[in-house]
């Protein structure tokens, strides 16, 4: 098993879009990249941590390869935007992956390489080395699923899952 840590933009996004994807074992909510231990998520939101939300996924390499787990993960967020996703804005709302390998450092920079030609604008997502990762408060685990009806989750999150699963459908339980 391997792990990998995604942010792009709100993490309720990215975990409803990875969960379910055959070979993932746990996507769990939370923060990185920063430099505040166990940051809350009020702290976060204030934007001077450091930290992005993100979804440490694990993973089975030998179900679902790197690449293909970062090709959902550029599906469900615009990895153009710097520093926000939509009206999500604020550093800790920055596309990035930290990976955990020099493997996995190779498989982002190739997926961005492969994931330029699709896009009109630039790439910026952040490729760093994982430092370290807190988990996000109980309330945000399955956030999507535990709050369908909710409008943020009904007008941002749900169309970001349903175009992810509609591209990669395939890859799903």
């Amino acid at each position: 098993m391997e792990t990998i840590v995604l942010g792009g933009g709100c993490f309720w996004c990215v975990e409803g879009a990875i969960k379910g994807l055959r070979g993932v074992s746990e996507v769990i909510p939370g923060y990185s990249g920063g430099h505040l231990e166990n940051p809350t998520y009020e702290q976060v939101c204030a934007k001077n941590t450091g930290h992005a939300e993100v979804v440490k996924v694990t993973f089975d390499p030998s179900i679902i390869n790197t690449a293909t787990l970062l090709e959902v993960f550029f599906t469900c967020h615009d990895p153009t935007q710097l520093n926000r996703q939509g009206n999500d804005i604020g550093p800790h709302y920055r596309s990035a992956i930290f990976y955990t390998s020099e493997g996995q450092r190779e498989d982002s920079e190739s997926v961005i390489e492969k994931m330029e030609a699709l896009y009109e604008n630039e790439i910026v997502t952040e490729v760093t080395a994982f430092k370290n990762f807190y988990v996000a408060e109980n309330y945000h685990h399955d956030y999507f699923k535990n709050n369908p009806s909710n409008p943020y989750c009904r007008g941002i999150v749900a169309p970001k899952i349903a175009k992810t699963r509609a591209k990669h459908g395939d890859l799903y339980e």
